[in-house]
C-alpha cells in the first residue's frame, strides 16, 4: 500500500501561543499490529476528505510511545499506534516534555496467535507448554534446574518430535508484553516455577519478573521487526513456530496454520467473547495539542473509529479487526476531546 509523504517544516507548534504555522499531514508511528490498519485508515482518509495522507510507519508500541513523548511541535509525532495500553512510566515522561493532555482511543481486539509452516504438525498449545519450550529455568522433580528441553516431544508427550525454535516479537513491541503476561506468566504459574523460585527466597515480585525471561540458547529468536519478517524466518525454517497478531495470520492461511490454545481456535468470534485466552485491546493516542494546529487531525482521529471504517462490517473488520462492543462511546470520546 503506498503513502505520499508530505515534508513538515521545521517550525515548532508553541501550545500557549496560539499556533498558526506547522505542517499539513498528520504523522504517526508505533505498533506494528496496528500498522496495517492504520494504513487502511490513512489511505482511505487521504482518499475520502480534502486532507494529504497520514504518514504512518511502524517500530513497536513501546518505540512509537517514545517519540509520541518526545515533546509537543512539528518535529513530533501526533498519533502513537500500541498494541498495549500506555504506561504510566510513559505519561509520566510524556508530562515531563510538555505532552501534558492524551487523549486515548481504543480501536478494537486482536488475538494473539501461534503458528507454524501450513504442511508441519499441528499444534494445541497450553500456555505451560510454552513456558517449558522458553523458560531459562523449569521446574524437574520438584527442583528449579536449566531448561533441558530442546525438542517440543519433551514440552508435550502428545507432540510429535520437533526442534523448539521459537520466533516471538522482540522487546519493543507490545505484542511481546501481552505473550509474556498470558502466556509465559500463566505457564510459569501451572508449572509450579513461579512458587518454586518464591520459595527458593525470592520475593513475588522477582519471581514474576524471572517468569517473564526467555532461554538465550538460541531456540528463542526475538524478532524486532514486523510480522512479515518472522513470517519469513518461518519460511526460511520450516520448522520454526511464530507469534502473529491474528489479522496478519488470518491474510496469510495460504501458508501458516494456528495452533489452539488451551483448547481454543483463536477467531474474530472467541477474541470477541473472551473465550480465546491470548487477546488484547488495540489503541491509539492523540497528541490533544496538536488539535486544531495539525490539519486534519481531529478528522482523521473521528474517522479511524466511525462505523464506516471500524464497525462489524467495516474494512478494518474485514482485514481482521475484531469490533469493539463500545464503538459508540469511543466515537463520543473522540469527538469531545476526551483526555486521560
Amino acid at each position: 500500500m503506498s503513502f505520499t509523504k508530505v515534508a513538515a517544516s521545521a517550525l515548532a507548534i508553541t501550545a500557549v501561543a496560539g499556533v498558526t504555522h506547522a505542517r499539513d499531514n498528520v504523522q504517526v508511528a508505533g505498533s506494528s499490529t496496528v500498522l496495517p490498519y492504520a494504513s487502511i485508515v490513512a489511505e482511505a482518509f487521504g482518499e475520502n476528505t480534502d486532507f494529504p495522507t497520514p504518514v504512518v510507519e511502524s517500530g513497536g508500541s513501546s518505540a512509537g510511545l517514545k517519540r509520541f513523548c518526545e515533546g509537543v511541535g512539528a518535529n513530533t509525532i501526533d498519533v502513537a499506534n500500541a498494541s498495549r495500553a500506555i504506561k504510566s512510566s510513559e505519561i509520566e515522561t510524556c508530562a515531563s516534555n510538555g505532552v501534558t493532555d492524551i487523549i486515548e482511543v481504543r480501536i478494537g481486539y486482536d488475538g494473539i496467535v501461534f503458528a507454524s509452516d501450513i504442511d508441519g504438525q499441528s499444534f494445541a498449545f497450553t500456555p505451560s507448554d510454552w513456558f517449558l519450550a522458553l523458560a531459562p529455568k523449569v521446574v524437574v522433580d520438584g527442583a528449579l534446574v536449566d531448561n533441558p528441553n530442546t525438542d517440543w516431544a519433551q514440552v508435550n508427550a502428545d507432540f510429535a518430535s520437533q526442534n523448539i525454535l521459537a520466533l516471538i516479537p522482540g522487546t519493543k513491541h507490545g505484542t511481546r508484553e501481552v505473550f509474556e503476561e498470558k502466556v509465559l506468566l500463566v505457564g510459569c504459574e501451572e508449572t509450579g516455577a513461579m512458587q518454586a523460585m518464591i520459595d527458593g527466597g525470592m520475593s513475588e515480585d522477582d519471581a514474576e519478573d524471572a517468569c517473564l525471561k526467555v532461554r538465550t540458547d538460541g531456540l528463542s529468536v526475538d524478532i524486532d521487526g514486523d510480522y512479515t519478517e518472522t513470517l519469513a524466518r518461518l519460511d526460511a525454517n520450516k520448522a520454526a513456530v511464530g507469534v502473529f497478531g491474528l489479522a496478519f495470520y488470518e491474510n496469510n492461511t495460504n501458508v501458516l496454520q494456528a495452533a489452539t490454545m488451551s483448547g481454543v481456535e483463536a477467531t474474530t468470534d472467541t477474541i470477541a467473547s473472551g473465550e480465546y485466552p491470548v487477546s488484547r485491546p488495540l489503541y491509539f493516542y492523540v497528541k490533544a495539542a496538536h488539535i486544531g494546529v495539525i490539519p486534519g487531525l481531529q478528522e482523521y482521529a473521528s474517522f479511524f473509529v466511525s462505523e464506516d471504517m471500524a464497525g462489524p462490517d467495516s474494512p478494518l473488520a474485514e482485514y481482521g479487526l475484531v469490533s469493539d462492543p463500545e464503538l459508540e462511546a469511543t466515537q463520543e470520546s473522540v469527538d469531545a476531546g476526551e483526555t486521560m
